[in-house]
């Protein structure tokens, strides 16, 4: 049988701020432009800022928070903000004058676990605010991307972010984008579900996600059982929990058997996984 479990390293008493734990060995995982796309066009937090920005004689403008993104076609990142904020009138008073500019993107996991931060993305690069002409269309890859978000018009303009470069830190590790493989880049197929499967897991699944540990070899550091488990991540290629024991904390991967695209091919790879932990013995009877 194939074991779909991978015990990752054992962060043993680490603080919030000592890091998340990282995989060791090689495992099915999206690219590094996968995910920093997957960030950018998710509904995760935002911050942009503008390099010496804080020396502008703009009397207390509101943060520069994106309240919508989207990516077009070739690659630029559409951003939605307060026509008040910093980075909307820097844009305008430069009249489509380039402008310097980063993105934050902070990601938090949707249900409680131990370090909920599970990485960040920085997009680098231009930005200007959308000509007349561009509008139209801009607006409408933006509703298509958010069509429950707010609508262009007073109150708002639309900027545009051209990529000079990216870089992510998350649960896969810390790596440098490049704008043409941020261009070339798809965001992962499950991330516009991951949050409410998450939810859904920790909230009714509790006895099979435990049963998955009965597929992990041993636990780093010992095979001490876990005291709590949680669904932390979840993507194309597997699933992954955060698991507690008495004195240590470490992260678990499970693999899917293939690649899923569709919430279909997600709930047969979840009852494979399920399936293959209800076959395997305990890690004690071994």
């Amino acid at each position: 049988m194939i074991r779909p479990g991978s015990p990752l390293p054992d962060t043993g008493n680490r603080s919030r701020e000592a890091g998340q734990p990282r995989p060791t060995e090689e495992a099915q995982q999206p690219t590094a432009a996968e995910r920093v796309r997957t960030l950018v066009e998710s509904n995760a937090s935002a911050t942009l800022t503008i390099p010496g920005g804080e020396r502008d004689t703009f009397d207390n403008p509101v943060p520069s928070v994106p309240e919508a993104r989207a990516v077009t076609p070739r690659g630029d990142v559409l951003l939605l903000v307060p026509t008040d904020s910093l980075a909307g009138r820097t844009a305008v008073h430069a009249q489509h004058d380039e402008v310097t500019a980063v993105m934050e993107i902070t990601d938090v996991a949707p249900v409680s676990v131990p370090q909920r931060i599970r990485g960040r993305a920085w997009v680098a690069g231009w930005l200007t605010s959308v000509p007349a002409e561009e509008s139209g269309a801009c607006r409408r890859l933006l509703a298509k991307a958010h069509p429950a978000g707010p609508v262009p018009g007073p109150g708002w303009t639309l900027l545009r972010l051209e990529v000079g470069e990216a870089y992510t830190d998350d649960l896969w590790g810390e790596a440098h984008v490049e704008p043409d493989e941020f261009t070339e880049a798809s965001a992962d197929p499950m991330a516009r579900h991951e949050a409410e499967l998450l939810q859904h897991l920790a909230a009714s699944h509790q006895d099979q996600l435990g049963s998955l540990c009965r597929l992990l070899d041993r636990a780093p550091g010992g095979c001490q059982r876990p005291v709590t488990i949680a669904p932390l991540s979840l993507d194309r290629f597997g699933l992954r929990l955060r698991c507690r024991t008495e004195n240590s904390c470490f992260d678990a991967r499970f693999d899917f058997p293939e690649p899923v695209g569709d919430i279909g091919q997600l709930r047969r790879a979840m009852r494979w996984l399920f399936e293959s932990a209800a076959e395997e013995p305990p890690v004690a009877d071994r």
